[in-house]
């Protein structure tokens, strides 16, 4: 099983966007994945809720159960999980990054986003957790600009993924629909990025892609635990 943590600091920076697109590529692939859903605001909960419980599955938990919710659901079949982190909120993030596998910063490719990670640079370096910034919601062709922004976050001692998550409309109306990039637009730019994505994602962590066998039923009707 690979857990993967998706923290920042910073509000706005495409966590939650990025971490359900990040678990449907790895159910498309055949994996059994599951978001656990930490944001009191429970933004990837009403998305799930808007799909109705199509998968990959959502589930909530407070920071102190995290880890308990984590082997629950490891004894249940899951073995993609995506932890969904708030910002501003050290203990979720300490305890995300405490049993991650790979952490994942999301950040936009602005000054003042790009100063904002210094925090959670220095989190995952505490707790010793391979780690990378994934830039995302800048343009799609300025090539230049994440040059510069990956130079700036080496800098902090974490380096940036070399795929990007650029800002595509396709985003905003998948989501709106409850739906994936992938579901809406199945050809689309957002949809071979995410694809990229998870493929280097699998790579960082040792896990074969796409999965050798097809998605298992999660447990209990169909649903994992809450």
């Amino acid at each position: 099983m690979t857990t993967i943590a998706i923290i920042s600091q910073k509000g706005g920076a495409g966590k939650t966007t990025l971490a359900l697109h990040l678990a449907a590529a790895a159910h498309d692939a055949g994996r059994v994945a599951l978001i656990i859903d930490t944001d009191p605001q429970a933004t990837a909960s009403q998305w799930a809720a808007w799909r109705q419980d199509a998968p990959p599955e959502v589930i909530d938990s407070p920071p102190p159960r995290l880890a308990a919710k984590v082997a629950q659901a490891k004894g249940q079949g899951a073995d993609f999980i995506v932890i969904d982190t708030p910002p501003h909120a050290d203990t979720a993030a300490r305890a995300a990054v405490e049993i991650a596998d790979l952490v994942l910063i999301p950040c936009r490719p602005s000054a003042f986003d790009l100063s904002a990670i210094q925090t959670t640079a220095k989190l995952v370096q505490l707790l010793r957790k391979p780690a990378f910034v994934v830039f995302t919601a800048g343009s799609p062709n300025a090539p230049r600009m994440y040059q510069e922004a990956g130079e700036l976050v080496m800098g902090f001692g974490t380096p940036a993924c070399p795929v990007q998550i650029p800002d595509r409309a396709a985003f905003r109306h998948a989501s709106a629909e409850g739906r994936t990039v992938m579901e809406f637009e199945p050809s689309g730019k957002a949809a071979e990025d995410i694809r990229h994505f998870y493929e280097w994602t699998c790579r960082q962590v040792g896990m074969s892609t796409p999965a050798k066998k097809p998605a298992k039923k999660p447990a209990r009707n169909g649903k994992l635990a809450a």
